[in-house]
């Protein structure tokens, strides 16, 4: 497990993930994903999907529109209540969260999830907490900030509506509730995911991709009889978990942490933290949301989201046991936990990012020992990609190329020699161990694909 100054450099060099607006100075907590970066998150974006909907009987996915009507925001109380506790230092001008505040300074022993607005500034006034930016302890008052981004929707002055760029990707899936009950005739309990990005005006500490104000959620709503929502929220903790754990996470870097502090609608709440280089932080969230969210719409919308039982023919409102985890938050994660420093026999450093072969950028790079040898290079190359990912690179000594491969996590790199012109068999290396095995070009595709098994 790396520290995040390493991470961060080799995700600039090797083409994980660059500054945003890179060019012009960048733009505060935005990052833009490289070309191995993209393909990391796509992969481990297509794991979550192949476990929660295709592996899962009776769960569907959707891809809700970012706008929706204002009236969605009200409903589900982010227009009222949707907002950080934000102090402004009176010294430097600069904006920060009281409880981030309070979290640094007492290093996690004080839960300021458990204070009120008074409490907090109490806190940092008796502590003479100082401004992260300027050193000083001159604070304003605290102040709610809504965290949503507006907008406004029209072409002229006089018809412009106000809307919001959504903050989290749900309300998608409750407001389609009825729509994919009916069109997929799903039968309580069902579930309904979605992949997609949600964004939030918030002040950020930094830690790289933790936390931004753009992000993508990967979230699942499972719809349940009331007296069943207890059983199907210990399963989703379990499977979120499990989940983890076969994309190679060690367990002792996981843990659950139920929260302190429960929303006035929520029967249970679980967080999956991981050991960031930063310390224990939030991974994912296991809630149990009872029938609030469906109850909220109907009340706005005056549509019925009754379910009709065709068994009992008892209508009713389902509770909601939502599973949410944030694409980018788990890539870092799982970036972290794949980074490794080996120091070889030869006193070398080699840095190596240990990916499960199934979620790694490439499974395959293509290393002609020499030049000259790249149209048979070209050759295997082309056969490879119709099946997966494949990079190719001829550039610099072969001991150089395998480290750019272990850097970016490629799980084998085959070897073209001028034995290969002879026989038509290539030399297949493994990242995690460095051995080496001598196999028929034609082998390849199974070969490959018997390692990448996820």
């Amino acid at each position: 497990m790396g520290n995040f100054d390493k991470i961060v450099n080799l995700c600039k060099n090797r083409g994980f993930i660059f500054p945003g607006s890179d060019i012009y100075d960048g733009l505060a907590n935005t990052w833009d994903y490289g070309p191995v970066g993209v393909e990391l998150k796509n992969n481990i974006k297509r794991a979550w999907w192949k476990k929660f909907v295709q592996e899962a009987h009776n769960s569907f996915g959707i891809d809700a529109d970012i706008f929706m009507n204002s009236k969605v925001w009200e409903a589900s109380g982010h227009t009222a209540s949707f907002s950080d506790p934000k102090m402004d230092c009176k010294n430097c001008k600069t904006r920060h969260r009281a409880d981030n505040l309070i979290e640094e300074y007492s290093k996690g022993k004080v839960n300021p999830d458990l204070m009120t607005n008074e409490e907090m500034e109490q806190y940092i006034k008796d502590n003479h907490i100082n401004c992260p930016k300027c050193g000083k302890s001159d604070w304003t008052s605290i102040r709610n900030f809504n965290l949503m981004f507006s907008t406004s929707r029209g072409v002229t002055d006089e018809s412009q509506n106000l809307i919001y760029l959504r903050p989290e990707t749900a309300q998608g899936e409750f407001v389609n509730f009825l729509n994919v009950q009916r069109s997929m005739r799903a039968k309580v309990p069902f579930g309904i995911a979605q992949i997609g990005k949600a964004f939030r005006n918030e002040v950020t500490p930094g830690n790289f991709t933790f936390r931004t104000i753009e992000f993508e959620q990967m979230e699942h709503q499972w719809f349940c009889k009331a007296d069943t929502s207890l059983k199907y929220y210990e399963e989703f903790k379990k499977k979120a978990m499990d989940f983890l754990l076969s994309l190679g996470f060690k367990q002792e870097h996981l843990r659950y942490h139920d929260h302190d502090k429960l929303a006035h609608y929520a029967k249970a709440a679980c967080d999956i933290q991981y050991l960031y280089p930063i310390g224990w932080e939030e991974l994912n969230g296991i809630h149990h949301r009872g029938d609030w969210d469906l109850s909220r719409h109907q009340e706005f919308s005056g549509k019925s989201m009754m379910y009709l039982d065709p068994y009992t023919n008892e209508k009713y409102i389902p509770n909601v046991v939502e599973y949410s985890i944030g694409a980018d938050r788990l890539t870092l994660a799982v970036m972290c936990e794949a980074y490794d420093e080996e120091i070889l026999d030869n006193g070398e450093t080699r840095v190596v990012m240990h990916f499960h072969p199934a979620i790694a950028p490439y499974k395959v790079a293509i290393l002609p020992l020499q030049k000259n040898l790249s149209e048979k290079a070209m050759e295997v190359y082309s056969n490879l990609s119709k099946h997966f990912m494949v990079t190719y690179d001829e550039a610099g000594s072969i001991g150089k190329r395998y480290r750019r491969q272990d850097e970016i996590g490629t799980p084998m790199c085959v070897t073209i020699d001028f034995d290969t012109l002879e026989d038509n068999t290539v030399t297949i290396r493994d990242r995690d161990t460095m051995e080496q095995i001598r196999i028929k070009i034609n082998d390849l595709v199974n070969y490959v694909n018997e390692k990448i098994k996820y």
